[in-house]
C-alpha cells in the first residue's frame, strides 16, 4: 500500500487565494470608508463654548489650521475611497492584470499618505493643546475644553484606524502583485 499521490492544481489554489484576497480588500475598503466618514463627521461637529472671566469664548475645529487640514485630508480620503468603491461595484469584474494592481497600490498608498499627514497634524496640535510648550510659553488648554478634546480624540482614533486599514490594503495589493507576477513567470 503506497501513499496516494495528490495532484495540486496551482491555478485553482491561486484562484481561491485571489478570491479571499479580493473579499478582504473589499471589506477593508468598506471599513476604511466607514472610519474616514466617522472621523470626518466627528471632527466637523467638534465645537465648544466656554466662559472665562465672564467672557464667552466659542471654540471650533476650524479655528486651528491643523484640525482643518486633518478634516479636509480625511474627507478627501473618504470621497476618493467612496468613488473608487462605486467604480468597482458598477463595472463588471474583468481580468485581473498586474498593471491594475499596481494602480490600486498607488491609489492606496496615496490615500494612506494623505490620512497619515492629517493624523500627524492633528496629533501635533493635540499634544500642544494637552501638554503645552514651556519653551514658547504656550499653556495647556485641554483641561478647559473637555468636550472639544474628547471629540477630537475620538476623531483621531477613527482616523488612525483608517490609517491601519490603508496600510493593510497596500500590503494586500503588494501581495497580489507578487502573486500574479510569480504565476505569470511560472506559466
Amino acid at each position: 500500500m503506497g501513499i496516494p499521490e495528490i495532484k495540486v492544481n496551482e491555478q485553482n489554489l491561486a484562484g481561491k487565494s485571489s478570491n479571499v484576497s479580493y473579499v478582504a480588500q473589499i471589506c477593508s475598503r468598506i471599513f476604511s470608508i466607514a472610519t474616514t466618514l466617522a472621523a470626518t463627521s466627528v471632527m466637523v461637529t467638534c465645537r465648544q463654548s466656554i466662559t472665562v472671566f465672564g467672557i464667552r469664548i466659542d471654540v471650533r475645529y476650524s479655528y486651528s489650521s491643523d484640525f482643518k487640514f486633518f478634516a479636509f485630508a480625511i474627507a478627501s480620503a473618504f470621497s476618493m475611497m467612496s468613488l473608487f468603491l462605486l467604480i468597482v461595484f458598477t463595472h463588471p469584474r474583468g481580468p485581473r492584470k498586474p498593471s491594475n494592481f499596481f494602480f490600486l497600490f498607488l491609489h492606496d498608498l496615496w490615500m494612506m499618505s494623505l490620512v497619515l499627514a492629517g493624523c500627524t497634524a492633528a496629533t501635533a496640535v493635540g499634544y500642544v493643546g494637552k501638554y503645552g510648550n514651556n519653551h514658547t510659553s504656550w499653556m495647556p488648554i485641554c483641561d478647559h475644553l473637555g468636550k472639544l478634546r474628547s471629540k477630537a480624540t475620538t476623531s483621531m482614533a477613527f482616523a488612525y484606524a483608517s490609517l491601519f486599514l490603508f496600510m493593510l490594503l497596500a500590503t494586500l495589493i503588494a501581495w497580489n502583485i507578487r502573486q500574479h507576477s510569480s504565476i505569470a513567470l511560472t506559466s
